[in-house]
């Protein structure tokens, strides 16, 4: 059961993103272009997605368990680090330029378009590349 909600959740997401025109990079760059071609329908998606979670996260913290797991993983971790200012930084960064985050990413890939499939192998190339760097730097503490 909780394979098949994962999956119908992602479908789902998918879905949502393919219809808010998340998975075309002109929707974000246009965003972002305020002197230009300014689309101020992100800012209505993000909206949108901030509506349904809040109350999401507040349903989650009345429970004491979750459906169909033991115990709910969410985040801990209240400090800012290097880390994670760097992290935004780049990510917010990849996303101006390209258009994408990793979700629409995905997404769009079955589209097959050149720019997706680029963003997508340079994107799995820098997290592979983190994740080698963070581990070897783990090791040596």
């Amino acid at each position: 059961m909780k394979n098949l909600v994962t999956l119908v959740s992602g479908l789902l997401f998918g879905f949502g993103l393919l219809l808010s025109g998340m998975a075309n990079p002109a929707k974000v760059q246009n965003f972002l272009d305020l002197f230009g071609t300014w689309d101020p329908s992100l800012a209505f998606v993000m909206g949108g997605a901030i509506a349904v979670t809040m109350p999401g996260f507040w349903l989650v913290t009345r429970r004491s368990k979750p459906l169909f797991n033991t115990v709910f993983h969410l985040p801990t971790r209240t400090d800012f680090d290097m880390r994670l200012i760097a992290g935004s930084a780049i990510f917010g960064i990849g996303w101006g330029l390209g258009g994408f985050c990793p979700g629409p990413a995905v997404t769009a890939l079955p589209l097959a378009a050149e720019g997706t499939l680029i963003f997508v192998a340079t994107m799995l190339t820098g997290m592979a590349a983190s994740k080698y760097l963070l581990n070897r730097q783990d090791n040596r503490v």
